[in-house]
Parts: C-alpha cells; sequence; structure tokens
C-alpha cells in the first residue's frame, strides 16, 4: 500500500487533500426484493458489530415496522427501523461510500470519543461526517504513536480487528540499555503474562546509538500494552513505542502526525481482500493524497 516508515523519517510536508467518495454500496436488483440482512446493514453503518447487532435481536431491541425481528430479517426498501424504540435511519448505511483513513497519532491523544480528563482525542482530528461516525481499528495507548487505522464501515473494522484473522501489528520499539539474545529468545518463545502466555512473533534489531537501541517486534494479538509489558516482563526499559504497521497497511514515511492518509480504490480493494471481504466496484477514480489537520497548534 504506502512505503514502510522509520521512526526517524518523518521530514517530508503533506500536501492539501481532498476527500472522495471512494466506494459506494447500493442494492442491486436482487437485494431489492429481499433485501439485505439487518445485521449486515447496520454493522456497516457503525451501529455496533455483527455479534452485537445479533445479541441485541435476541434480546428484543429491534423491530422492522413494529414488530419484533428475527435472525433472519432482511431490511428492504420502505422498511420502518427501530433500536430501543428509536427510529433508525437505515437507508443512509446501504449507499455510504466506503472510507479508510491512515492517521498518525501523536503521544498525549487518547483513542475515544469523550475523555472525561479533557485529554485530546484522535477523532477530532478526522474529517467531519454526513452520514456514520468513524471507528477506530483497534487502540493505542496514550504513551503510543504511529498508525491507527479508522474507517466508516463497521463491518470491515469488526473483521480487521476479530482475533481469528491473527491480524500481524509491527511496532518499533526504543529500548534502553543492551539486550542478551537469551531475552530476545525468550520473548519469542512466549512468557507469562498476568493475563497469559504471549510471545513476539518476529524481533529485528534496527541498530541505534549510545544506550538507546530500536527494534521493530511484530505480533498477532490486540491484548492491551501487550508489547510494552512483554519487553518490561524481562526488566527491559521502553523509552519511545510507534506502531508501524497494521496487516498490509503501513505508516507513510511522509505522514505527519495529527495527519491522515485515505486509502485509494485500489488499495481499499486490496484491504477488502485481505480481510476476506467481497467490495462493490468504485464508482470514483480518486487520486489518494494527504492531509494535514490545521489544529491551530
Amino acid at each position: 500500500m504506502a512505503k514502510s516508515s522509520r521512526p526517524s523519517k518523518q521530514q517530508t510536508d503533506n500536501k492539501a487533500a481532498k476527500s472522495p467518495a471512494l466506494q459506494t454500496r447500493k442494492f442491486d436488483a436482487d437485494q431489492s426484493t429481499d433485501g439485505e440482512r439487518i445485521q449486515k446493514v447496520l454493522a456497516r453503518g457503525g451501529v455496533g458489530s455483527r455479534r452485537e447487532i445479533e445479541r441485541w435481536i435476541d434480546e428484543g431491541r429491534l423491530k422492522i415496522n413494529g414488530k419484533p425481528v428475527g435472525l433472519g430479517d432482511r431490511l428492504k426498501a420502505g422498511d420502518h427501523l427501530q433500536i430501543n424504540n428509536r427510529v433508525v435511519h437505515w437507508e443512509k448505511f446501504v449507499e455510504q461510500p466506503t472510507r479508510v483513513l491512515l492517521y498518525h497519532k501523536p503521544v498525549g491523544e487518547v483513542v475515544t470519543r469523550r475523555d472525561p480528563e479533557g485529554r485530546p482525542v484522535i477523532f477530532t482530528q478526522l474529517p467531519k461526517l454526513a452520514v456514520s461516525r468513524w471507528i477506530a481499528v483497534g487502540r493505542l495507548d496514550i504513551n503510543t504513536s504511529g498508525l491507527l487505522l479508522v474507517t466508516n464501515n463497521g463491518e470491515l473494522a469488526n473483521r480487521l480487528m476479530h482475533p481469528s484473522t491473527q491480524m500481524e501489528r509491527e511496532y518499533a520499539v526504543r529500548i534502553l540499555g543492551e539486550v542478551s539474545e537469551a531475552t530476545l529468545a525468550k520473548l519469542k518463545q512466549g512468557v507469562e503474562l498476568e493475563d497469559g502466555k504471549a510471545k513476539f512473533d518476529d524481533i529485528k534489531f534496527f541498530g541505534g546509538e549510545g544506550a538507546n537501541k530500536w527494534y521493530n517486534v511484530t505480533v498477532t494479538e490486540g491484548r492491551n500494552r501487550l508489547v510494552r509489558r512483554l519487553w518490561e516482563s524481562q526488566e527491559v526499559v521502553v523509552s519511545r513505542l510507534m506502531r508501524v504497521r497494521y496487516g498490509p497497511v503501513v505508516l507513510p514515511e511522509r505522514l505527519k502526525t495529527h495527519s491522515f492518509y485515505e486509502l485509494s480504490e485500489k488499495e481499499l480493494e486490496l484491504l477488502f481482500e485481505f480481510a476476506g471481504m467481497e467490495s462493490d466496484k468504485p464508482v470514483i477514480n480518486a487520486k489518494p493524497e494527504f492531509k494535514q489537520h490545521k489544529s491551530g497548534k
């Protein structure tokens, strides 16, 4: 997708960007008669994951045209949908374009919509959506920077985050001091943490001067603070942590912090394929560009 990023190469200025609609989903002739499964439509719109919506259906929280919804029910043009007796204008989820942004999160921002402590949140740095909302694909803690995928397609987000996909996450890690070969071997074999055994799937040395050394490590789990906890289990001090890859998507070298890059049509197609999902035919030939958010800093 984009070229791989090293921690020390974030120097090129970003260009102003357009935010085109990259991919459109519409009912085809068969869907106009039979409709589309409720959980698929609502997951696509970011209302919840398919599993959550199926649970809501089991709990009787959804109604179509005033009647309780069953798991196999479909939405058809003109249907009146309610969740917890509140009307949901689901038609907009059918026609909305799928968009995926690569956001370069800085240290100090949190991946949440509202923070009770008043800390800056990543969603204020993203363009406004007329329909639906941005969904973060996984999280980065406040002290971790780097690549964060966000999308308005809930079904795609859920697929990319699901443990069954074994999605690789690659991090650039700066540590203090030397690390023995025995310690590195142990981290690759696996160590016991408070929430179970974990390991690095790969560790590569990237050099460094003086007391600081850089490593790139890969994990396939999304457990909270997993990379830090693995190093700390061996009494290794992590002084900087940056995610540089999520699955097939890498952080572009020239993407500055507080900025985002929107995937092109071809990149979206590849991401859908990687996630094991079918993508609809793109309708706009969009050229990917970079966007620097004007935060007033």
